[in-house]
Order: structure tokens, then C-alpha cells, then sequence
């Protein structure tokens, strides 16, 4: 016996977030290229250079784990653009700062990922840009501020935070 599957009766939200989000991803990594960083670096650099953070901080800020944040700022490091201090609040804590160059990735990046910001809500109508941003900040800031609680833990994908 076959059956006809029920017809959905919304659009796919959940494969078109996934698409748009991978799709912004993959831009935002090309075009971070001419910078010769990656977006992680830059949103960890940004962060950095708002405030005095320790690396475990600037995990949290750029929703990044902690072996992959090590690796990021070592990466930084060998590029000249952060160094490691010991935190004078506590010496086991190290304090991630933005190197005269890495405030120059900064000033450079935040113009290449406001070009790319730009470039999409340029593809919308102008009567529909305000209206899309404010919706989306509306779901992510509400009703998709937190995940929920599952017995099968659903991966998290990477967003680019930085800005």
C-alpha cells in the first residue's frame, strides 16, 4: 500500500535559515581572504580590542570553544596581530591584546564585513531591508534566543558574530 505523504503546509524555515546562514558563512570567508584572516579571528580581535578579556571570555563573546579559541589566538600571535599577557586580576588568566596591526585588521575587517552586510540587504527591495533585519533581530532576541533542551542534541552551527 502506498500513501501520499502530507503536504507541508509552511515553507522550510529551518532549511532556509541553515542555507542563508551557510551561504553568508562562505561569503564572509572569501572576502575575509583579501585580510588574509579568517571571520573567527577577526571577531575574536574585535572583541578583544573592545575590552580586556581573557580567553575564555573571548570564547563566550565569539561562541567559540576553548581548544578552538587557543589555536585562534595562537594563529594570531604568529600573524603579529594579538598578544597573550598575563591578566593582573589573576596570573593564571591570559588577557588576549590587539597588536598595532591587529587594530588594523579590525578597521579593515569591520569594512569588509559591513560590505558584505551591505551587499545582501542591497539583493532585497529598500521597502523590505528595515523590515527583514528587524524581524530577524525580533526572533533571535525572542522566540530563538535559546535553544531547547532535547535527548538528541542537535549540533550547533558556527555563526559569525564579530560585529
Amino acid at each position: 500500500m502506498t500513501t501520499t505523504p502530507p503536504a507541508p503546509r509552511t515553507r522550510d524555515l529551518s532549511g532556509l535559515l541553515d542555507h542563508a546562514s551557510h551561504v553568508l558563512a562562505t561569503r564572509m570567508a572569501a572576502a575575509f581572504a583579501e585580510l588574509g584572516i579568517t571571520p573567527r579571528e577577526y571577531s575574536v580581535l574585535f572583541h578583544a580590542q573592545q575590552a580586556e578579556h581573557t580567553q575564555i571570555q573571548l570564547a563566550e563573546l565569539t561562541d567559540v570553544d576553548k581548544t578552538t579559541m587557543v589555536v585562534t589566538v595562537d594563529e594570531l600571535e604568529k600573524a603579529g596581530l594579538a598578544e597573550r599577557h598575563p591578566s593582573t586580576a589573576d596570573r593564571r588568566a591570559r588577557i588576549v591584546s590587539v597588536t598595532e596591526a591587529g587594530a588594523h585588521a579590525v578597521e579593515r575587517g569591520t569594512a569588509i564585513a559591513d560590505r558584505v552586510h551591505r551587499d545582501l540587504l542591497d539583493s532585497l527591495p529598500s521597502s523590505e531591508r528595515e523590515v527583514f533585519v528587524t524581524a530577524l533581530a525580533r526572533l533571535v532576541e525572542g522566540h530563538l534566543a535559546e535553544p531547547v533542551g532535547s535527548d538528541r542534541p542537535v549540533r550547533r552551527a558556527r555563526r559569525p558574530r564579530g560585529t
